[in-house]
């Protein structure tokens, strides 16, 4: 048997439902891989599966950070790896399930981060350069010099991108011209759920809709009011950047879901081009059963 599943894929594809029924026939857990379900208290925007939706299954990687933090995909790899490993040590198969693509990569394969020496004053330089300036602006000095590995590091993997600038000022080579290989850390199977364009996008707009019956507008009220500021990594999620916007300009809710619902058909894509490059990646049909899918592992 395949050591780890993983289910990927673009927003409201039921990924969710699947990883439970997944997990539940394998008699193991979930690990999420979804880069705001982390957030405590960013509930309803992030559609984050309730206990009933979850039917009894432990879910790793939910609610475990502050939404006043920040977190990298680093920090990831460094609180979730271990639940993996923790896992196929009892014997069991992890679902990793989430639409977070460098979460899955951090987790899937091992990355070499180039070969050139470290050099700790240079590490140094560059981490008060973040303090005081941002990932934003160090990931743009990462674009200048390296635009190749900006392409594949995310802007808020700061471990990574100090990394990348680190090797490019020791060697006076690129990051990108070392040539990392995606070297995978476990025998994995990757299922998609794939949806037509035009029912994956009226779940979509469905989904939205859901988020403002359920009161996303008062979530967001609520957040900002107990300290989670604008410019928090947390609140330029979809869902809450747009609904901040809104409060700050008069819209409509009309127009707040009609925001969202375009901004979130945008990421749907991104998701899927971004998938469409994960090595052994199986597509499955929307109505495909749990079975077949743990199938997939003994072959």
């Amino acid at each position: 048997m395949r050591d780890v599943l993983v289910i990927c894929g673009a927003t409201a594809t039921g990924k969710t439902a699947l990883a439970v029924e997944c997990a539940k026939l394998l008699q193991s857990e979930v690990i999420s891989a979804d880069s705001q379900l982390i957030y405590r208290g960013l509930n309803i925007g992030t559609a984050k599966p309730t206990a009933a939706e979850m039917g009894g299954v432990v879910h790793h990687m939910i609610d475990i950070v502050d939404p006043k933090e920040t977190f990298s995909v680093s920090d990831y790899r460094e609180r979730a790896l271990p639940t993996v490993e923790g896992l196929l040590n009892k014997g069991k198969v992890p679902v990793i399930c989430g639409g977070t693509g460098f979460y899955i990569n951090s987790l899937l394969f091992d990355f070499s981060y180039g070969g050139a020496q470290g050099d700790k004053k240079i590490r140094d330089k560059y981490q008060k350069i973040l303090e005081e300036k941002g990932s934003e602006y160090l990931f743009d000095l990462l674009k200048e010099v390296d635009e190749p590995s900006s392409r594949t590091i995310h802007p808020n993997d700061t471990k990574r991108v100090i990394r990348a600038l680190e090797i490019f000022e020791v060697s006076g080579r690129k990051k990108s011209d070392q040539r990392d290989d995606n070297k995978p850390k476990f025998n994995y199977v990757a299922v998609a759920i794939d949806y037509p364009r035009d029912e994956l996008y009226a779940r979509i707009q469905r989904r939205v809709e859901l988020m403002f019956e359920n009161g996303l507008k008062e979530e967001v009220r609520s957040l900002l009011a107990n300290g989670v500021d604008s410019s928090c990594q947390s609140m330029q999620a979809i869902g809450y950047k747009e609904v901040i916007d809104g409060l700050i300009n008069g819209y409509s809710d009309s127009t707040m879901r009609d925001i969202i619902t375009k901004n979130t058909r945008h990421y749907a894509k991104r998701q899927l081009t971004f998938f469409k490059k994960l090595p052994n990646l199986t597509w499955v049909g929307k109505d495909t059963d749990a079975k077949k899918i743990v199938e997939l592992l003994n072959d």
